[in-house]
């Protein structure tokens, strides 16, 4: 009896939380001299202020596999990231806000000392554990044959980055509310899984653009290929674009932090400098040099949580890279 009224008062706050009218689409124009010369239309999806602790394509990626963690009767939510990820920090604040244990497996000695991301992802009950880099790869290997997060024993783990079809089903959900023409959509790409579900929710004949915030992440494109092969055919094309990771994840250069803080000024919002930062860099670079044509309508989406990841964070500095 206990635990059926617990979980009932889980899904009671699950359905509260992502009721519809809590998921409504904020669409901001970016009016910026970075664009405006070619005619290019950049429309801002503010998903980054679904709320103070979830947000950005957090949202919609936890959506689905949070209301499998209750009905699942799970207690414990275990994943894996790096020390500055938003999935990490995501899924302590669905600990904290739905009354789960929450443990995050965090790649290798930069988890010591805490930086912001997890420092707040620690404040909000999350147990981390440093774990060799080594480690590290055979236990996100190990959870990547899977589709979808496993439950053993009363704990859901989910993959890097929170990857799988559960979360591919919420970001399409996320593309779906969008009823503005465009030509294109764009988002920062770490595992993948964002861009194939954006992909199957894009308009047919449109393009969905990816922009790897990763060094190394060529076998991205083989991961999107098989997330999409599973599911019904889709009208959208997509391109993964490699040349703006700025020396890695987390990594930044004197260049990309100022492009940032110019563009965060002229379009009043807080682009980070991890993710969306990379991409929006990317965006003016292939319209200045014709990639993207003149005249287009493209629509950003704001992946991150403008009230939790601090925007005033630069990056480990990365001068060499381009």
């Amino acid at each position: 009896m206990e635990r059926k009224r617990a979980y009932a008062e889980r899904l009671q706050r699950l359905n509260a939380f992502f009721h519809p009218t809590c998921e409504s689409l904020r669409l901001d124009r970016l009016t910026s001299d970075f664009f405006k010369p070619l005619g290019v239309e950049v429309f801002l999806v503010r998903d980054d202020r679904l709320h103070p602790m979830i947000a950005g394509n957090k949202w919609w990626k936890l959506k689905h596999v949070l209301y499998h963690a209750a009905k699942q009767e799970v207690h414990t939510l275990k994943t894996y990231g790096g020390p500055y990820s938003n999935h990490v920090l995501a899924v302590a604040a669905a600990g904290h806000l739905f009354g789960f244990r929450t443990v995050g497996w965090i790649r290798g000695d930069e988890a010591r000392p805490l930086n912001p991301v997890l420092s707040l992802a620690k404040t909000w009950g999350m147990e981390l554990k440093p774990t060799a880099r080594d480690h590290y790869r055979a236990l996100t290997q190990a959870s990547a044959i899977h589709e979808d997060p496993v439950v053993q024993s009363g704990e859901l783990i989910l993959p890097e980055g929170g990857r799988g079809s559960l979360a591919m089903q919420g970001v399409k959900e996320m593309m779906e509310r969008l009823k503005l023409s465009y030509d294109l959509c764009c988002c920062p790409v770490g595992t993948g899984c964002t861009l194939a579900g954006m992909v199957l929710g894009a308009r047919a004949g449109s393009q969905v653009h990816g922009f790897v915030v990763l060094k190394g992440g060529q076998g991205l494109a083989e991961e999107v290929q098989r997330s999409l092969t599973s599911h019904p055919p889709f009208g959208a094309s997509w391109h993964l674009h490699h040349d703006y990771h700025f020396g890695g994840y987390a990594r930044s250069t004197p260049a990309l932090r100022s492009f940032t803080q110019a563009i965060a000024r002229e379009g009043n919002f807080k682009p980070d400098v991890i993710y969306t930062g990379k991409m929006l860099y990317g965006l003016m670079d292939l319209v200045q040099k014709g990639i993207i044509a003149p005249s287009s309508r493209v629509v950003v989406w704001l992946t991150g949580n403008e009230r939790t990841l601090p925007s005033s964070w630069d990056g480990r500095d990365d001068s060499t890279s381009g």
